[in-house]
């Protein structure tokens, strides 16, 4: 008999884990899969974070809590898990992603500049707007690090006295007033209490929930500059979102060696299920990539090193699901990320951990319930 068991090891299910054993609990962890693998949402190396939040100015004191979490996660871990060397959202003035940005800027007092593009291209030279745009950039923006923000979660859970079963899907769990029971093949594990943070997988193990989630296939891309590597430095390259005039937001991130991660953010029509990802990836695929960075970005429109397939799971708001379960109170629920959540990790795994023992958290979290998306 467990304490807490914790279904889903990847970005928000690790952090969860941590939490947890951290609080004292007997946790116990199912993951079907290797510990930071490839195979979900919660991998390539990167991912954006930021505080000037477009997507609603809501998420910005949840952020604000990812930080401080982030930070101190690697002062404990002794792992490097941040880059922040800036992130800047590019776009005409009324554009979502600059208006949302500079709005939740406003709102919070959060420090940023405002460049139009003539001081934009003198900043960053690599970049090539059109006259209309401006952008806003955050010194304090820039990228967190997947496989190694799992590592350090999970290997200080485990410290914390975590049990950490890996390539053990789970096939069922159930809950009774006193207790939660979860199946897999490999056995049959009791707790008083769940945490469920299945990712892509959110559809089949949530199915009684009936949540409108759809998995959208995405793929990372890493182009190498065709000239002026020198521009592409964390100093002269700043972590990026843009949104063109045709409204195709997509994305960039430098690794500090060279090479520039990109992808478009959302896809119309890229619907699937963990079974049905497409993992190949076909030249046409990195040529429409190419093309949008010879228009935005052009000496980076160079040779694709690498290109890796992965998932994003949506809600129709594009709004998380982060809840205690409406009909077993001691479970706890995270879902539907929408290509937008890893940043939040480190707060998520707190309120998770709040959720599982409390049944409610001190964290702002209305916005992400799933009674929002009952028809």
């Amino acid at each position: 008999m467990h304490d807490v068991i914790v279904i889903g090891l990847g970005g928000m299910g690790s952090a969860a884990a941590f939490h947890l054993a951290r609080r004292g609990l007997k946790v116990l962890g199912l993951e079907q899969f290797t510990l930071a693998h490839d195979r979900g949402s919660s991998h390539g190396e990167s991912r954006i974070i930021r505080q000037a939040y477009y997507e609603g100015a809501e998420y910005v004191p949840l952020i604000l809590r990812a930080y401080e979490l982030w930070e101190e996660l690697e002062k404990e871990s002794g792992r490097n898990l941040l880059t922040l060397k800036g992130a800047m959202m590019v776009g005409p003035r009324d554009s979502g992603l600059v208006s949302g940005s500079l709005r939740s800027a406003e709102e919070h007092g959060l420090p940023h500049e405002l460049l139009e593009a003539r001081e934009l291209r003198r900043r960053f030279p690599a970049f090539n707007p059109t006259p209309g745009a401006v952008a806003l950039f955050e010194k304090r923006g820039g990228s967190v690090h997947p496989e190694a923000s799992i590592n350090a979660h999970l290997d200080l859970a485990a410290r914390h006295g975590a049990e950490l079963r890996f390539e053990e899907a789970v096939l069922s769990w159930e809950a009774s007033p006193d207790k939660v029971r979860v199946e897999s093949p490999k056995g049959s594990y009791e707790a008083e209490k769940l945490v469920i943070a299945p990712g892509a997988w959110a559809p089949q193990l949530l199915q009684d929930l009936g949540l409108p989630l759809d998995v959208e296939r995405r793929v990372m891309f890493w182009f190498e500059p065709k000239e002026s590597p020198e521009l592409f430095s964390f100093e002269r390259f700043p972590v990026f979102m843009w949104e063109p005039d045709d409204g195709r937001v997509f994305y960039g991130i430098p690794d500090g060696s060279g090479l520039v991660k990109t992808s478009f953010h959302h896809v119309e029509g890229a619907s699937c299920t963990p079974e049905t990802l497409d993992r190949e990836v076909r030249e046409e695929e990195i040529q429409l990539i190419r093309d949008r960075l010879g228009e935005c970005v052009p000496a980076l429109a160079g040779r694709c090193v690498r290109a890796v397939a992965c998932m994003y799971t949506n809600t129709p708001d594009l709004h998380f699901v982060i809840s205690s379960h409406p009909d077993y109170p001691q479970v706890a629920i995270a879902a539907g990320f929408s290509g937008h959540g890893y940043k939040f990790c480190s707060a998520v795994g707190e309120i998770l951990a709040d959720l599982a023992i409390e049944g409610e958290t001190r964290h702002p979290i209305d916005l992400f319930s799933p009674a929002r998306l009952k028809a």
